[in-house]
């Protein structure tokens, strides 16, 4: 088996992924599990628990976040179950040494049963759903209500899809050079957004990003100026607590103003 130059971020929750280490020459496990699934000695596995919330997207932002200074130049984001779940073996080992952009996912059962004006694959990889936010009805939100009101928030003036092409489960292989085009403080407050729990479902705003993640990879929009500075941001998703009823007290909002104001 030959062990891809591409650095391996793998999420992990309840399985055993050492099967992946057999693929790539390096890595780090970030595991949310709530049990025992995995032999961390007998592995040497570079491991970190982290919380089991945001799905494996705050995995992959904190990664970014941690080395932003010095990623490698390829990373392949993947779940521990990735192989079964989200592609067949056979197309992972397709796949896995690409040191290009690459969805890694693969449904071939999508081909028959895809519904054109609902989901569909547009490649044997790239997955389009309707841009109706669906899945809000089923998964609690804090902050956002649907996709558009995310994406909306980030980028200023974006172009507002009938569909989203993504990569169902959130795993890619990308260039270090695609997570620099946004500054750490960008992922740091994505982050916030979806690192909370409402045990036993995750946020909404998890499968928002998840299906938002191609156009943060790739797209040219400006974002807002918020997105790039930690006060700021917390100030506008304070509004946004704010603008569903849960109105943050007065002295709390003023105090933040003034110590945002002492920092300048």
């Amino acid at each position: 088996m030959k062990k891809t130059e591409n650095f391996f971020v793998i999420s992990n929750y309840n399985t055993d992924p050492s099967y992946l280490l057999d693929y790539c020459k390096d890595y780090i496990v970030y595991d949310q599990s709530d049990k025992n699934t995995f032999d961390v000695s007998k592995t040497s596995l570079k491991f970190q628990i982290t919380q089991h919330t945001g799905h494996n997207i705050t995995d992959y932002f904190k990664f970014f976040i941690d080395n932003y200074d010095n990623l490698p130049e390829t990373i392949a984001l993947i779940k521990g179950n990735i192989i079964g779940r989200h592609l067949s073996k056979a197309y992972f080992e397709k796949t896995y040494l690409n040191q290009y952009y690459t969805f890694l996912y693969n449904d071939e059962d999508i081909k028959a049963t895809g519904k054109k004006d609902v989901y569909f694959l547009a490649s044997e990889s790239e997955f389009l759903e309707i841009n109706n936010s669906w899945y809000v009805a089923h998964h609690p939100h804090k902050y956002f209500g649907s996709f558009n009101q995310l994406l909306n928030f980030i980028y200023q003036k974006p172009v507002v899809p009938e569909y989203c092409l993504f990569a169902p489960g959130a795993c890619y292989i990308i260039s270090k050079h695609q997570v620099l085009k946004h500054t750490k403080e960008f992922y740091i407050n994505l982050n916030k957004i979806l690192g909370y729990t409402l045990d036993p479902k995750f946020p909404s705003e998890a499968h928002q990003i998840e299906r938002m993640l191609h156009t943060i990879y790739t797209c040219n929009y400006e974002v807002h100026a918020y997105m790039n500075n930690e006060q700021l941001f917390d100030l506008e998703l304070d509004k946004k607590v704010s603008e569903k009823g849960e109105v943050l007290p007065k002295n709390i909002i003023l105090r933040k103003i003034k110590k945002l104001v002492q920092k300048k």
